[in-house]
């Protein structure tokens, strides 16, 4: 019998960060797998993410957020863009450890004629000048939308965006700007069902409602209305 292929040891050493970096998630109850949860679209999947509960173990979020200061070391950086406060909190990590000492400033997500949209609060449009190196740093990227809308709003003031860290990316997502470069602690995609295909159903596996039921309660319709 032939031996298998050895592995790229740089794909290895990527394998093997990538589920230390699950672990972490797992520690701080963010990262649910094993299970038959229902998602806020109606979808059912196996794996889940709690975007709020990401950030919550400070230690933990310094050192995820140094690792991507660490991959984007080699590039000057004069800003760090970020929405939502999950990615706000990890967004500070990352400026501080990054060895340009970016500024740190957040758009605020909403909606405009029915469309989504990403603005800047007027207290930073001095800070955002022609010219700008802005890193956009986000917690979970599921679809790309939000981080296109920040790409946009970058450059509409003329700005650039040098790159992109999250903590965890989906795999099929694309940027408008392909050559913008991504790192991701963890990039993995999970699959989502329609409830009339979905194989737990079909097993009798209970469904996990709570994550729907927790955001339902604590976010009036009015905010409801404003999430991307």
């Amino acid at each position: 019998m032939s031996a298998a292929p050895k592995k790229d040891p740089a794909v290895v050493e990527a394998e093997v960060h990538e589920k230390i970096h699950l672990e972490i998630l797992k520690r701080t109850g963010a990262y649910h797998a094993n299970d038959h949860v229902l998602l806020p679209s109606g979808q059912h999947t196996s794996e889940y993410i709690e975007k709020t509960l990401v950030t919550t173990e400070p230690s933990f979020t310094e050192g995820l957020g140094a690792v991507i200061a660490k991959h984007f070391a080699q590039w000057p950086v004069d800003m760090v863009l970020s929405t939502g406060s999950g990615a706000l909190i990890l967004s500070h990590c990352v400026a501080r450890a990054h060895p340009s000492r970016p500024v740190v400033v957040y758009g605020m997500k909403g909606m405009s004629g029915g469309k989504r949209r990403v603005s800047l609060p007027a207290e930073f449009h001095r800070l955002l000048r022609p010219g700008t190196k802005v890193l956009v740093v986000e917690d979970l990227v599921s679809t790309g939308t939000t981080l296109n809308l920040l790409s946009d709003l970058v450059e509409q003031h003329g700005a650039h965006v040098v790159g992109v860290g999250c903590l965890w990316r989906r795999t099929s997502i694309e940027l408008k700007d392909k050559n913008t470069p991504i790192f991701s602690l963890v990039s993995r995609d999970f699959p989502t069902f329609d409830p009339d295909e979905c194989p737990l159903c079909r097993k009798g596996v209970a469904l996990n409602d709570e994550f729907v039921r927790r955001r339902t309660h604590r976010r009036p319709s009015s905010v409801q209305e404003d999430r991307l």
